[in-house]
């Protein structure tokens, strides 16, 4: 005789427990048992089989709608199921007839057009490749590179689409289009006074390289940066185009599209994430019965993959061991070792000032001296100065992190723990020196003398400062490909021709250095919060991004290839995905406060760009509103008002809090549930056989 086991009692509420993935295996463990006894009937029993299977949240959707492959039945069962579907579709109408074969025909049609699709991804076979031979760690690493390539792809887009397409068709006179500035009112005349540094006459090549590298010269007057865009309206056949407005909602567009596909993105991390933060069983359960990696092909790859393994295994028996150890510390060893981290932190800070001291001392020194530089045409050290500001931010990039991977060794902590508190240090590093750049700029655009007041910026020095910082984060882009390019080029080749052909002992010791995920990434970030900040000032930077990412790919592929080897301590693909993501995202809030300072707070250029008729850019916005209906300027203002944030802020905590409550709720479900399945193995309840 056979039994089905009772409701546990303090179970969870029926309604979430049938959404759960436990809850259909429940039920095809009962549709195995039943068919023990009631073989003598299959057909019937593989419908009564399917209605279980569908479950109550199933119930309002018609039967043979979903195919057999969905339900949790046995192959045999799904062939028997299949069978039944085809024998009722003769007995329906032929409205029900054509409505199910038409949706299956789209569900097939999609299918395809997505198979399809997959073999236009980019460098797709590559990806695969790399994945194969070195495991889904550094595939997780290409596959966040290209994911960089197609979000500054689909920036530049837009920025040409809507800010530099209208400005070229404009200027040239393109179907039949022209263009018109507003003079400018109650503006000082030596506020608009502006000459660009472009050469003029036969220069030579030199001279060209220097512009090149430094985005002065001849680039200073093109497309690529802010100066260029000096229209206030483009009529385009009988279309008015207002290009300010423009420029300013594709700046907004890029930052929210930026945050939602990261978010998009990071979503699916942070699930897998959760699944992976189990307890210690179950962790050693996963690496013991499912840690293989089965796209691995390489044996290097496959003997390595072994290596980690066994290493996470250690792992985890040296941090309960840590655990034990930090339970069992006495009061006097408690107080050295926090006065060793309050120590260490303590040079971590001086460290990050003297980065810091010495980014804006140079970032001063350079726009202070570079146009002196300029009329003295020392080439050479002009350009050198004007470069200091990017050198020296890639030397506190490259120092700070070998001090603090040092350091991190005297503060006693876990190894996972010592991992990422010293990736958090490098990111803080990469990314503060890029605000002290910004804050430095700023110092010297926003001074507080009387020369200043007229234009409400230093005009002397900066007569276009939207100009000036375009070129800065021009020049942070550019040096950081050539540092990139260097160090393959001059480093790690000649790094693998010694170790390959040399056999001194301290040369093979030293060996081929290893790709580090977390390093790279870092690099990439890095980029791409320099590209977010400059794409306001320099619209064209997002192109020059895609192209170094697309360059850079191949440059990394080579290297891990032929000069580098995997490293020794590889993380999951999920966990450094949705770690990547994160730190971009930080990344993107850092770009967008300089940003939204820019816009809001300080007094734009008078002398060129869009947003020289206002005193700020933000100041667009509400002149364009100005142009609307009197009603609907009072809808719109009255939304920006405080009677209507306040309550909208207050109405989006408490759904904020609604949802936090409900994930706790959940959360103690899913603990009540691996208790039960925690009794499950201790005492298996389903298909036992009852002794009489």
């Amino acid at each position: 005789e056979m039994f089905l086991p009772e409701e546990p009692r303090g179970a969870a509420p029926v309604d979430f427990l049938q959404e759960l993935p436990s809850y259909q295996s429940a039920l095809r463990r009962r549709a195995r048992c039943a068919s023990q006894e009631q073989r003598a009937a299959p057909q019937g029993t593989t419908r009564l089989r399917f209605r279980e299977a569908r479950g109550p949240e199933d119930e309002g959707e018609e039967p043979g709608a979903r195919p057999a492959r969905e339900y949790p039945l046995s192959i045999a069962e799904k062939r028997r199921l299949r069978d039944c579907q085809q024998a009722d579709i003769k007995h329906l109408s032929g409205w029900k007839q054509w409505k199910r074969t038409s949706s299956k025909s789209l569900k097939k049609v999609l299918s395809e057009v997505k198979e399809l699709l997959s073999y236009l991804e980019l460098w797709r076979n590559d990806i695969h490749s790399i994945e194969g031979k070195f495991g889904t760690g550094i595939q997780s690493y290409f596959s966040f590179l290209r994911f960089l390539v197609l979000l500054n792809f689909i920036i530049f887009i837009l920025m040409f689409s809507f800010v530099i397409l209208p400005s070229v068709i404009s200027q040239y006179g393109i179907f039949n289009s022209t263009f018109a500035k507003i003079p400018l009112k109650n503006i000082e005349p030596h506020c608009t006074a502006y000459e660009p540094s472009g050469n003029k006459g036969l220069v030579n090549f030199c001279t060209y390289l220097k512009d090149l590298l430094s985005g002065a010269g001849f680039l200073e007057v093109t497309s690529l940066f802010y100066g260029y865009y000096t229209i206030d309206t483009a009529w385009i056949s009988i279309l008015r185009y207002n290009l300010p407005l423009a420029y300013l909602l594709v700046t907004f567009a890029y930052l929210a599209l930026s945050v939602l596909w990261i978010i998009k993105r990071s979503v699916e991390g942070f699930k897998q994430n959760l699944v992976h933060g189990e307890d210690q069983f179950q962790s050693y359960c996963n690496k013991v019965f499912a840690g293989w990696d089965f796209c691995i092909t390489d044996p290097n790859a496959a003997q390595l993959k072994h290596c980690s393994l066994l290493y996470e295994l250690q792992t985890d028996l040296e941090e309960e061991r840590l655990k034990q150890k930090i339970a069992d510390r006495t009061m006097k060893e408690k107080l050295r070792i926090y006065s060793l981290r309050i120590f260490i932190n303590i040079i971590v800070i001086a460290v990050l000032s003297a980065c810091f001291y010495s980014i804006y001392k140079a970032t001063v020194f350079s726009q202070e001296n570079s146009n002196v530089s300029i009329r003295h045409d020392i080439r050479t050290a002009n350009l050198l100065v004007q470069y200091l500001p990017s050198i020296v931010i890639t030397l506190a990039n490259f120092i700070a992190p070998q001090i603090f991977s040092f350091l991190i060794r005297f503060e006693d902590y876990s190894p996972a723990f010592e991992i990422r508190l010293t990736l958090m240090r490098c990111v803080f590093v990469r990314l503060a020196n890029i605000a002290v750049l910004l804050l430095s700029l700023w110092s010297q655009i926003s001074c507080a003398t009387d020369e200043c007041k007229a234009c409400g910026y230093n005009y002397k020095l900066y007569p276009c400062w939207e100009t000036e910082v375009g070129q800065e984060m021009y020049k942070l882009m550019i040096f950081d490909f050539i540092t990139i390019l260097a160090v393959t080029l001059f480093l790690d080749f000649p790094r693998k021709l010694l170790v390959t052909h040399c056999s001194f002992k301290p040369v093979q010791w030293c060996g081929l250095p290893e790709f580090g995920i977390s390093d790279n990434v870092l690099e990439m970030i890095y980029g791409q919060t320099i590209c977010w900040i400059g794409t306001f000032f320099s619209p064209l930077l997002p192109a020059i991004a895609t192209v170094k990412y697309f360059i850079i790919f191949y440059i990394k592929k080579i290297s891990l290839i032929h000069t580098r080897k995997p490293t020794a301590r590889p993380i999951r693909a999920s966990s450094t995905n949705f770690f990547f993501l994160a730190v971009l995202l930080i990344g993107l809030v850092l770009a967008f406060i300089p940003l939204v300072i820019s816009i809001a707070h300080i007094p734009s250029s008078k002398a060129c760009g869009p947003f020289r008729s206002f005193n700020t850019s933000w100041e667009v916005v509400p002149h364009v509103i100005d142009g609307f209906p009197t009603y609907l300027q009072k809808l719109l203002y009255g939304i920006a008002s405080e009677a209507f944030a306040v309550p909208f802020l207050m109405i989006v905590c408490l759904v904020m809090f609604y949802f936090i409550a409900l994930a706790g709720a959940h959360k103690r479900v899913v603990e009540q549930l691996r208790e039960q399945l925690v009794m499950v193995r201790v005492e298996p309840l389903f298909c036992t056989p009852q002794v009489s």
